[in-house]
């Protein structure tokens, strides 16, 4: 089972894949080197993922170049987190590329609006950061009612 490695602080210029591939030459043939680059500008977003063959192998690897200096960059090497496919874990059918290689838009930004209903365990409850202020206006609103 390969191991995909995170390889960060990476400086955010033109890094080329090939620059980084001959500085981890010693890892062996086995790495392959995939450079996150910006879409638009071409640069490197600082960081980029090496994967090895076996847990063994990354381990070697993280020991050997984490804390390298590349570029007058000292890199962060660990073990990249997998990417959840779970309930849990926000929504990625909004950021994947569909057909054409473009991403699809929600119009919301992947939230749903909060819609608020009267009595029920289901019911929305209010944002809490702003919760006591939407107190301190209901207060308003029911002084003002009954003053008039």
């Amino acid at each position: 089972m390969s191991v995909r490695l995170y390889v960060g602080n990476l400086p955010k210029d033109v890094v080329e894949k090939d620059a980084l591939t001959t500085f981890f030459a010693d890892a062996g043939e086995n790495a392959s080197t995939k450079v996150i680059k910006d879409r638009k500008t071409g640069k490197c977003r600082g960081f980029a993922f090496v994967t090895v063959p076996t847990d063994e192998e990354a381990d070697a690897f993280i020991e050997k170049y984490n804390g390298q200096s590349f570029m007058d960059s000292e890199l962060k090497i660990e073990k990249a987190l997998p990417r959840s496919k779970s309930e849990d874990a926000p929504s990625t059918a909004s950021a994947a590329p569909s057909k054409g290689g473009k991403r699809k838009r929600s119009g919301g930004g992947g939230k749903k609006p909060m819609t608020y209903s009267s009595g029920g365990s289901n019911s929305a409850q209010p944002d809490p950061r702003w919760a006591s202020e939407l107190e301190k206006l209901k207060d308003m609103l029911q002084k003002q009612t009954t003053n008039v």
